[in-house]
C-alpha cells in the first residue's frame, strides 16, 4: 500500500498550486492523499482553495466514513471517486479531480486525448481515456473512472473533468497539467490538419517505462 509522507501539507499545497495553475476555479476540484495508517485525507467541499488551512481538511477511513473533521467540514462530495481509485490500485498514494478548460473539452465530446506528444506516454501510460457518463457524486463516477484509469495516471470524466492518480500530490499535479498542456496543444494541431500519430512501438515502449515508474517511484 502506497502512502504519503505528511499528507496534509502535501493535499494542502497541491490544492493551492492547483489554483494558482488555473486547473480549477473557487472550490471545484478536489485533493486527497493516503496516510501510513491506510486512512485519507481529503479537502472540505464548498471551501475556496486561497482560504483553505490544515484545520479545514478532512480525514476519513477507507470506507469514506469521517474521523476527524473541523466544525461544519465535510468531505468534498466527490470522495466516492477518490474511494473508489484507492480500492482499484494499491500502488496510488494520491488522486486529483480537476476541472482544467482544455481537458474538460475533450471529456465534454467523450474524445481522448492522444498521447502524440514525444514521452507523453513515459508520464501517463498512454491515451488519456473518457470515461462513459454517470452523474456527479454517485458511485458510478468512481467505477467507471477506475476502469478508465487502467495502466494510465489520468482519465477524463465524461461532461465533467479530469481524475489523475499517482505517488504523492505534486506528482499527481504534475500528470494533472501535462494532460491539460496537451488537450490545448492537440486541440491547436487539428486546426493544422490533425496530429501525426507516434509509431505505436514507441509508445508501447514509453508506456512501459511508464509502468515501471509507477511501482518505483521517483
Amino acid at each position: 500500500m502506497r502512502f504519503v509522507e505528511r499528507p496534509e501539507a502535501a493535499v494542502l499545497a497541491a490544492a493551492k498550486d492547483m489554483l494558482r495553475r488555473g486547473l480549477v476555479e473557487g472550490t471545484a476540484g478536489n485533493i486527497s492523499a493516503r496516510r501510513e495508517d491506510g486512512n485519507l485525507v481529503i479537502t472540505p467541499s464548498s471551501v475556496d482553495y486561497a482560504d483553505m488551512t490544515l484545520d479545514d481538511l478532512v480525514v476519513v477511513d477507507r470506507d469514506g466514513g469521517v474521523l476527524q473533521a473541523a466544525d461544519g467540514r465535510s468531505p468534498s462530495t466527490e470522495m466516492k471517486l477518490h474511494l473508489a481509485c484507492y480500492a482499484a490500485f494499491d500502488d496510488i498514494g494520491s488522486v486529483i479531480h480537476s476541472h482544467p478548460v482544455w481537458a474538460t473539452m475533450f471529456a465534454i465530446a467523450h474524445q481522448s486525448i492522444p498521447a502524440c506528444i514525444d514521452e507523453f506516454a513515459v508520464y501517463c501510460g498512454g491515451e488519456i481515456r473518457c470515461t462513459e457518463y454517470a452523474a456527479s457524486g454517485t458511485p458510478e463516477v468512481g467505477s467507471n473512472a477506475v476502469k478508465a484509469l487502467e495502466g494510465r495516471a489520468a482519465a477524463l470524466i465524461a461532461n465533467h473533468g479530469l481524475v489523475a492518480v499517482g505517488p504523492r500530490p505534486d506528482k499527481v499535479l504534475h500528470v494533472t497539467a501535462l494532460v491539460e498542456r496537451t488537450a490545448q496543444i492537440v486541440w491547436g494541431a487539428r486546426a493544422l490538419g490533425g496530429p501525426v500519430p507516434i509509431p505505436e512501438e514507441v509508445n508501447a515502449g514509453f508506456a512501459g517505462i511508464y509502468g515501471y515508474l509507477r511501482t518505483n517511484p521517483m
